[in-house]
């Protein structure tokens, strides 16, 4: 069965990281009054190549659902076409799509959370964030402690750090850690790799709860009082689930989306 495609427009264009050459892109869907997606899942766009060929490329949400709009963030690719065409759109114009897809998703009920991210990994977890601690609306977090940890190499490759650090200021249980692997002596953040501060975090966590090895149960049906969610290169995923199995978690703990 064909799955349908509609057009978005682009309608707004901003560059996140000159150096990194990667953007902020919010679009609209004509044809559509509302477009009911769940933070954490991904759209997969549809172009032809200069060879005439149809190719598709499944990008993550950047945002929470709002009306017939969904935001997107994309890197320049060198020889890449499909962000290089993503990224060299100008207001005004289209392009199509198919979605949403996925099953990136909080679990319900909501425990404490760690979301993990380095470069464009960012996108669902900024749709997490909007979607917990909306500016115009009620509270959804439910109180639960939720902890980012987003590594990359330089400062100018922290996308979106203004508004999770405004997000930190003030939500008193969300937790922001930017940390650098490549970081110059004037950097006052993290330093080093995501899964130092996560299993950092995990341990404190499971202190806490006065666990031991295994993880502490919830309230819920879940099973557990804590997940991580993880979005990035292979490589990190399983660095991160590693860690965490290491220190006792369970598979059905950790959800993560590689894009690599």
């Amino acid at each position: 069965m064909a799955r349908p495609l509609y057009t978005a427009r682009l309608d707004r264009k901003d560059c996140l990281s000159e150096p990194a050459q990667c953007f902020h892109l919010e679009f609209s869907i004509d044809e559509l009054p509302e477009f009911d997606f769940v933070s954490g899942q991904f759209v997969s766009m549809v172009a032809d190549d200069p060879a005439g060929k149809t190719q598709t490329r499944a990008y993550s949400i950047a945002s929470a659902p709002r009306r017939n709009e969904f935001d997107l963030c994309v890197n320049r690719v060198e020889g890449g076409f499909f962000s290089n065409l993503l990224c060299d759109l100008e207001a005004g114009e289209t392009i199509r799509f198919h979605g949403p897809h996925g099953l990136f998703l909080l679990r319900q009920p909501l425990t404490d959370s760690i979301l993990i991210a380095t470069g464009t990994g960012i996108a669902p977890m900024r749709g997490f964030a909007e979607a917990l601690f909306p500016a115009n609306g009620e509270d959804r977090s439910h109180g639960r402690d939720i902890w980012l940890v987003y590594g990359t190499r330089y400062p100018t490759e922290i996308y979106y750090q203004q508004y999770f650090e405004k997000l930190a200021a003030e939500r008193h249980n969300f937790h922001y850690v930017a940390t650098l692997s490549r970081p110059q002596e004037d950097w006052s953040g993290g330093r080093g790799y995501v899964q130092e501060f996560v299993a950092q975090i995990a341990s404190e966590h499971a202190a806490r709860s006065h666990a031991s090895v295994e993880p502490t149960a919830a309230e819920g049906g879940s099973g557990f009082n804590i997940h991580a969610y993880i979005c990035g290169l292979n490589e990190m995923v399983s660095a991160n689930r590693d860690r965490l199995m290491q220190l006792g978690w369970q598979r059905k703990q950790i959800v993560f989306e590689r894009y690599d």
